[in-house]
């Protein structure tokens, strides 16, 4: 083949391959909703609102206690950029950055939480691009850390029910459980190895921290998937160990990734609701996973819209309609994750 045809198959390539993917996406999230859907025809409804009146007012104190506790731990994540990147920011507003920022992550999805929000409240503080894509990154390594800690023990330890149709047996969730947690060691080892030096990838540099910082990242990750757990299992009212409320949160987060639906809308609850019901009334159980979606999720949202809101309009009334020196203008960058 001629060598001046490779790059015009290439350009082609390009243009429709884009097209499959997505169309891809949208056929499997359209198969997802239509499981859900009939799934969704099955549910003792009246049942299920009984059981949410029936949740007791210091049950959901407990909860929301608890929830909050997870975004605050969360809030902490960005510490790790900024102790990398060395940025300007103190530590309040840093926190109150992935503070705002995370509650739209976990509604909206990464692409409008976890990059264009923190890319427009950091550019606006004068933090470069680059800098942003390191605490971005750096953010997502520390989230993820603590979930293959967690997944690896509990999966490996205790086999929860599945919904139906997942091919998946106890062994093979074992297994992928070890996958996971050796992840986990393998990253700290890299911290060990690199002593704080970069690690080049593509011409692009990205930081590795020493391993006592790596240590903490695990640790502070571990922590707030175990405060997730702790809150579906006080909302499940202790029917079901605390093995299953925390594989609720687990396999919920994946499903959701994969299922590509934002917040994971329907997943979390169908996932749950199969984890917990074998240890509980279906009704009860399924209550337990949507007060955790109003706790968890839309109860921050508001917060954090508000929060949002009143920091755009503080930033009109300085008069500062302008990027900073030497900052980035905040164009919403388009990354695939």
């Amino acid at each position: 083949m001629p060598s001046a045809a490779r790059p015009q198959q290439r350009r082609r390539a390009r243009r429709w391959w884009p097209w499959l993917a997505g169309g891809l996406t949208a056929a499997f999230a359209a198969l997802v909703l239509w499981l859900l859907a009939r799934q969704a025809r099955q549910v003792d409804w009246p049942g299920v609102w009984q059981a949410l009146r029936a949740l007791p007012p210091h049950v959901l104190a407990a909860a929301a206690a608890l929830a909050w506790g997870s975004h605050l731990l969360y809030g902490c994540f960005d510490l790790f950029g900024r102790h990398a990147t060395r940025h300007r920011l103190g530590v309040a507003r840093t926190v109150g950055i992935t503070l705002i920022a995370y509650p739209f992550t976990l509604n909206l999805g990464s692409l409008i939480g976890g990059v264009s929000m923190r890319w427009r409240l950091y550019a606006r503080q004068g933090v470069g691009a680059g800098q942003i894509g390191q605490i971005v990154g750096l953010s997502i390594i520390t989230n993820w850390l603590g979930y293959f800690v967690l997944a690896g023990a509990v999966f490996w330890a205790w086999t929860p029910r599945l919904p139906r149709g997942w091919e998946v047996g106890g062994q093979q969730l074992r297994w992928t459980g070890v996958a996971l947690a050796a992840s986990a060691v393998l990253y700290l080892g890299l911290c060990l190895r690199r002593g704080g030096r970069p690690l080049a990838l593509r011409g692009r540099s990205f930081p590795v921290p020493r391993w006592p910082v790596g240590l903490l990242q695990v640790a502070v990750s571990t922590l707030n998937w175990a405060v997730m757990g702790a809150a579906v299992w006080v909302l499940a009212r202790q029917q079901a160990p605390y093995a299953a409320a925390l594989a609720c949160v687990l396999l919920g987060a994946i499903a959701g990734l994969v299922s590509r639906i934002p917040a994971g809308l329907g997943v979390l609850e169908a996932v749950g609701t199969a984890v917990l019901s074998a240890h509980m009334p279906a009704a009860q159980a399924l209550a337990a996973i949507l007060a955790y979606r109003a706790l968890y999720f839309f109860a921050p949202l508001a917060v954090a819209g508000v929060a949002f809101g009143a920091t755009e309009l503080l930033w009109k009334r300085q008069g500062a309609g302008h990027n900073p020196p030497n900052a980035p203008a905040p164009v919403l960058p388009h990354p695939h994750r």
